[in-house]
């Protein structure tokens, strides 16, 4: 079953609207949680937790926040250190490729999500997650569809996920040449695809994936 969110229920921009429910209740610590990668063919999946201070009041700099996807390299890159230096906490978590493999994307997406929580130096009371649920980390959550585009916490956490995961994928071409991760960041591009055609998978390729696996297999018949 297919779940969609109603588009009057999604702000112009992310705001505190969730947050601000929550610390009326009581709950001081709110984590807003979003992932970066899942649909890349290689590399890692990245997790981020954004939490701001109760009742924080919104200053000019953060006002362009919004899901990273809808946002330029440069301006994700610009919201970075400024969310960091205005969150009361942040942290990044990863699962590896070979995680992924092993245990599936959702597991390893719920995995670098808890090595991001608890990497986090205080622990939250309540998170809210761009449409998933952590069942074994154990407080309140909201699993909100399209939570990167309703939740600032959530769109804040998109973005330092999206950086770190881009940065993380630019070493990796350094080391890893002939697929341009600098510039896909693993995902299925036509140029990514030519590069398997031609070199087939590398080390940091998710095996598991159906167009590397096609390409393992292609490399295999023809070697």
């Amino acid at each position: 079953m297919t779940f969609r969110v109603d588009p009057g229920l999604i702000p112009a921009a992310p705001d505190l609207a969730f947050e601000f429910a929550l610390w009326e209740n009581g709950l001081e610590s709110v984590a807003g949680i979003d992932e970066a990668g899942r649909g890349a063919w290689a590399g890692p999946v990245t997790a981020a937790v954004v939490v701001f201070p109760a009742y924080f009041a919104l200053p000019q700099n953060l006002v362009f926040i919004r899901d990273s996807k809808q946002l330029s390299a440069e301006k994700r890159t610009a919201l970075e250190p400024l969310i960091k230096q205005k969150a009361m906490a942040w942290s990044v978590g990863w699962a590896s490729n070979q995680e992924i493999d092993c245990l599936g994307i959702l597991p390893a997406t719920r995995l670098a999500m808890t090595r991001a929580l608890e990497l986090l130096k205080l622990t939250p009371q309540h998170l809210l997650i761009d449409a998933l649920f952590i069942p074994e980390y154990p407080c309140g959550q909201t699993a909100l569809l399209k939570g990167d585009q309703r939740a600032l916490s959530i769109a804040a956490a998109s973005i330092l996920a999206k950086t770190a995961r881009d940065k993380f994928m630019g070493e990796i071409a350094s080391k890893i040449s002939g697929y341009a991760f600098e510039r896909n960041k693993g995902y299925g591009t036509r140029a990514h695809q030519a590069a398997l055609s031609s070199h087939g998978p590398c080390s940091a390729h998710r095996f598991s994936y159906a167009p590397v696996k096609r390409s393992l297999k292609k490399q295999q018949v023809e070697g």
